[in-house]
């Protein structure tokens, strides 16, 4: 059966007016003119049943093809779509929220669709959405991520922030996040903070604290508990502050530091933090702060676990000494020899853990020991070690994981 352009429209509006009795719609007058005249009859409309549409339905004839009405065969199907904005408008909204929230592309396009494409109702239900999938990803192992550096002219303090994959730690919402907490964590006020030395800062100690961020993405006055969830909305995956430490030194001292695969100044995977303290005051401090830097280097290299020979624990003494007197005895050799390989042996154990007995990275003729009795000669006073600390990323995190544990760390004060 054939029928004219002028029937074919109004067959059109009679079934749309029956299967969508409460839905205004609006002809393209000039497509339908077009269509009449080719013979082909298609009808372009636009629901207009919400608020949204009513612009929409304003100017008809920008709509799509894609909206109109399709013919197949000798049949006549009629194809409706409720249009709340147009494709160019979706992308850009799409693409500013992106450009805001960072959030993963399907969740930012859902949220625009569930708010009615209010993108601002749409951003802050993608907070809501990503501060209960935080939530939810709080218990999963978090071994990657990145340390942070802040110092003064007396005092550093290093902090370590989790996540679970080294993409995110490459994220500069992540890295930004880092360096806000380590700033933080040097203005912490501790009780033995008069006195040089190291002191921990648990996560516990932060939380509840007052961050100012500025970021493009993360802005505001806020807790670091709140900014380290947001975060980890953000980033889609389990952002936690693991651990801080914050070390000072008396007012002729100097505080060193390293940070080795440093993606940016303050921040990097391992840290090496040692404080010099000089006997008398001087004005040769650029001296000690370039051994300083050297040594905070030696510390990250060397690996060293104390400080000097007498602060090697007798745990630690004993159970070396067990596994010396173990591997001699299987030589078969007298007891007295026995006893003469294990203390020779246990000279070279003190060589490898013991800062003051190690050679020195960047001179291997000489020891830490004699670096710093030459660097006292050159500044005309005792220079010593005070304290030095090493940290690295995820350190301890599989073990914890297996015994729960707690941690060893290298340390001395």
């Amino acid at each position: 059966m054939a029928f004219r352009g002028g029937a074919k429209r109004s067959l059109g509006s009679i079934l749309y007016s029956r299967v969508l009795p409460n839905t205004s719609y609006t002809f393209s007058t000039a497509s339908a003119a077009s269509s009449a005249a080719n013979g082909r009859g298609f009808s372009t409309w636009v629901s207009s049943k919400r608020a949204s549409f009513a612009r929409a339905a304003e100017s008809p004839a920008s709509f799509p093809p894609k909206f109109a009405s399709t013919r197949c065969g000798s049949g006549l199907f009629l194809r409706g779509f409720s249009v709340e904005a147009s494709s160019a408008d979706q992308m850009s909204l799409i693409k500013q929220l992106r450009e805001r929230t960072s959030a993963p592309i399907k969740d930012v396009k859902a949220a625009l669709i569930d708010s009615n494409w209010d993108i601002e109702a749409a951003q802050k239900e993608l907070r809501r959405r990503g501060k209960v999938l935080a939530s939810k990803k709080s218990s999963r192992m978090a071994a990657e991520g990145l340390l942070a550096l802040a110092q003064n002219e007396n005092k550093a303090a290093v902090i370590e922030l989790n996540c679970e994959t080294d993409f995110v730690a490459r994220n500069d919402i992540f890295q930004y996040l880092a360096l806000a907490l380590a700033k933080k964590a040097l203005l912490v006020e501790h009780s033995s903070q008069l006195d040089s030395g190291v002191f921990n800062i648990a996560s516990e100690d932060l939380e509840d604290l007052k961050l100012d961020l500025e970021h493009p993405k993360v802005s505001g006055e806020t807790t670091v508990q709140n900014a380290i969830t947001e975060v980890a909305a953000v980033m889609g995956e389990n952002v936690k502050l693991r651990r801080g430490i914050v070390m000072s030194t008396s007012s002729h001292g100097v505080v060193s530091t390293y940070l080795h695969t440093s993606p940016q100044p303050g921040l990097g995977r391992i840290a090496g933090i040692l404080s010099l303290a000089v006997e008398d005051k001087i004005t040769q401090l650029d001296a000690i702060q370039r051994i300083g830097s050297q040594l905070a280097m030696h510390v990250v290299a060397a690996k060293p676990l104390f400080l000097t020979k007498e602060l090697v624990s007798s745990d630690a003494l004993e159970s070396e000494r067990e596994i010396l007197k173990s591997q001699a005895e299987s030589t078969g050799k007298s007891q007295m020899a026995i006893e003469k390989m294990v203390e020779g042996r246990l000279r070279k154990y003190y060589e490898e853990v013991v800062l003051m007995e190690q050679k020195f990275i960047m001179d291997d003729t000489i020891t830490i020991k004699k670096l710093l009795e030459n660097l006292s000669k050159e500044v005309r006073s005792p220079v010593k070690i005070e304290s030095f600390f090493r940290m690295e990323v995820g350190e301890g995190i599989q073990r914890l994981e297996a015994s729960s544990t707690s941690e060893h760390v290298a340390q001395a004060v």
